[in-house]
């Protein structure tokens, strides 16, 4: 079950940081950079950060999370990450699914990722988003951003 999840809640906020650290400590092993941003995030930053928060409920326990932002007809994905024990059950496809059908008034979706983050790579490309541009951030690190226009 997917639910809208108020981040202002330090409560919800501490649930979603539980998701957001063993997550991401993923993807900086698989991209090779500890440094991602979402690692630094507390629960005071994510009460602050001005997004657009739902989970993925599996028999009452958030096992994973999409964040948003919206503006002029674009729907920004912030976040999205799924607790480790979580992975492989279709929660990142479903999550990406249900914002695409929930909000209304998108003619865009855009989302960033790690080049080096094959699986999060290759879910994107899967659910109909196309490859944007490649940005270069270091020497060992770049980004790969991606649009899917809503038709």
């Amino acid at each position: 079950m997917i639910e809208k999840i108020d981040i202002t809640n330090p409560k919800f906020a501490e649930e979603v940081l539980n998701i957001q650290i063993p997550s991401y400590m993923i993807e900086a092993e698989l991209i090779n950079f500890y440094e991602i941003p979402p690692l630094k995030d507390t629960v005071d930053t994510l009460q602050r950060c001005g997004e657009t928060f739902y989970g993925y409920y599996l028999k009452e326990e958030l096992s994973g999370v999409i964040s948003i932002k919206i503006a002029n007809g674009v729907l920004d994905i912030h976040r999205l990450m799924v607790h480790p024990k979580h992975f492989r059950k279709g929660i990142a496809k479903m999550l990406l699914d249900f914002i695409e059908k929930c909000e209304k008034g998108i003619e865009t979706i855009i989302v960033s990722t790690g080049s080096k983050n094959t699986p999060v790579v290759s879910l994107y490309k899967k659910s109909g988003f196309s490859k944007k541009e490649e940005i270069r951030v270091t020497e060992d690190l770049s980004l790969t951003s991606f649009k899917k226009k809503i038709t």
